[in-house]
């Protein structure tokens, strides 16, 4: 009997055997073990949360006051963004702690936490002082020249310290006479004063530049003129006669930036409402 045809090329295309490979993916642990990092990060929160309860609960209502105020918006809320932050200490103003004794400006923003006397009562400078930031919100025009003013907490009292730089003068250069921007900080600040009988006193601070040759004066007179100056703008603005309790200029001797005495930085007036 005869065999079939076969195939030439039969041998050579099934010379080689046909492997199929199965593969099978199993999954690590119960979906996959990223519950655990979801399990963690949930038990983490609620440590944080209760944590965070059981502080509340241990703190006084001043100390809560006090927590509530470093974390209330102030004028100046993010240097960053502030009109000054390339000036006038670095954009920071209004609510620090002072820092002047050192002639160095913090870094970070700290409200002052109202005062209290022995009674618990708020003190009358405190009440100015928030009476003032209130006033220095009213407007665009004194939200823009509210980062000229550092508010600092003092033995004394309130202090207000009302601070030239680069882009921002009190007085015309060399002069007793008041800047158009200056009359309206001092008009809002004696606008916000006028109501409270608080005693003020008024100090004048300039800078270490010296006097060209020939011309009469020196920075004693000019600081002290100066602070006379604020003294009649703050009368014109409301504030009586007689609250002032002390006037005075001390010239380049008390800079706010010490390593540098000629910085316009300490180019400044005080004003400082008396508890």
């Amino acid at each position: 009997m005869a065999s079939a045809p076969v195939d030439p090329g039969f041998e050579g295309r099934n010379s080689r055997p046909i492997i199929v490979k199965k593969v099978t993916v199993v999954a690590g642990g119960h979906h996959g073990g990223a519950w655990k990092v979801a399990y963690a990060d949930f038990v983490t929160a609620m440590m944080a949360f209760f944590l965070l309860l059981w502080l509340l609960n241990a703190t006084t209502e001043e100390q809560k006051q006090g927590l509530a105020d470093y974390f209330a918006p102030t004028l100046v809320q993010m240097r960053e963004n502030s009109a000054g932050s390339n000036g006038l200490l670095g954009g920071a103003s209004l609510s620090q702690m002072d820092s002047a004794s050192n002639g160095k400006a913090d870094n970070g923003h700290m409200t002052i936490a109202p005062a209290r006397d022995s009674t618990g009562q708020m003190k009358r400078s405190e009440e100015t002082r928030r009476a003032v930031e209130r006033m220095l919100r009213s407007t665009p025009q004194l939200r823009r020249l509210a980062r000229q003013v550092r508010l600092v907490p003092t033995l004394e009292g309130i202090r207000m310290d009302l601070v030239d730089d680069s882009d921002f003068a009190m007085f015309h250069l060399g002069t007793t006479v008041l800047t158009p921007d200056a009359r309206a900080l001092l008009g809002a600040i004696a606008g916000a004063a006028a109501a409270q009988d608080t005693q003020m006193t008024l100090r004048g601070h300039t800078d270490a530049l010296p006097w060209r040759d020939g011309v009469p004066g020196n920075n004693w007179s000019l600081s002290a003129g100066r602070a006379e100056a604020t003294r009649l703008e703050l009368l014109r603005g409301g504030i009586a006669k007689s609250r002032f309790a002390r006037i005075e200029g001390v010239a380049d001797r008390e800079p706010l930036i010490a390593d540098n005495p000629e910085d316009p930085r300490n180019r400044r007036i005080s004003i400082t409402v008396l508890d």
